[in-house]
């Protein structure tokens, strides 16, 4: 009598077992629901994806020597504002493997005011933001809106060297100095994916190509057409500010 209560209790405990852990595992999310529970991990962020030509050349501009190189002719919104722009985006320049499209049909070739500044952190000027889209921006195979978004992710792309952020005298660097400090900083981009052009004085532009969804990418002919050649170039400083 005793021995079958003890089975009894025994049996008893072992249904309880059973449904305690039923009550866990039902509480308990599955591997999929885990995860699912887990915060979202950052995603890198993709942009609208044009057409019509093979890659980008984001074109970033050293804004000190264009306003002095020719400063009768130089934009006043650039050069004259007080702010104080060191590199600034040129252009995102959609081209062919060899040579480029420019000028392309466009219904809307003029950029609103309003949609232009809120470009003027990165670009210095409405008339330059407006010319940018009209012999670049409209061979992208991108409507006005979707070519500004991927003109900023371009840009937000490329780390500029510390050194070159807030200039406060002359320099006058090896152009493949300021090549291997963007090399430094930015280590995807591969070595004849970037040239630094000149004039016959002035270090004028920092070239880095992009692939359409804006990975970088070689690019022989962009490096061996623009490359500058000499030994030193003159960096003036920044003003403003």
């Amino acid at each position: 009598m005793c021995v079958n209560a003890g089975r009894k209790r025994y049996r008893v405990a072992i249904v309880l077992g059973v449904a305690l852990l039923a009550l866990v595992a039902g509480c308990k999310p599955s591997g999929s629901e885990q995860k699912a529970a887990e915060p979202a991990r950052s995603q890198v962020a993709t942009v609208p994806i044009g057409s019509g030509f093979d890659f980008y050349v984001l074109s970033l501009s050293w804004s000190p020597s264009y306003c002095e190189a020719d400063p009768d002719q130089a934009n006043s919104q650039q050069c004259r504002s007080g702010r104080p722009y060191a590199f600034v985006v040129h252009g995102l320049w959609p081209q062919y493997e060899r040579g480029y499209p420019q000028d392309c049909p466009t219904n809307r070739p003029r950029v609103p005011e309003r949609e232009a500044r809120e470009l003027l952190d990165i670009m210095p000027a409405v008339g330059l933001i407006g010319h940018e889209w009209r012999k670049h921006g409209t061979c992208s195979g991108l409507g006005q809106e979707d070519y500004f978004e991927v003109l900023r992710a371009a840009r937000e792309q490329v780390t500029i060297p510390p050194e070159y952020t807030r200039l406060s005298k002359y320099l006058t660097p090896d152009p493949h100095e300021v090549e291997r400090a963007f090399l430094r900083d930015n280590p995807g981009i591969p070595a004849d994916g970037i040239a630094v052009t000149c004039d016959r004085r002035y270090l004028r532009e920092v070239r880095i190509c992009m692939t359409r969804d804006l990975s970088y990418r070689r690019c022989d002919e962009v490096d061996r057409r623009a490359a500058c050649r000499l030994p030193k170039v003159v960096m003036p400083p920044v003003r403003g500010g």
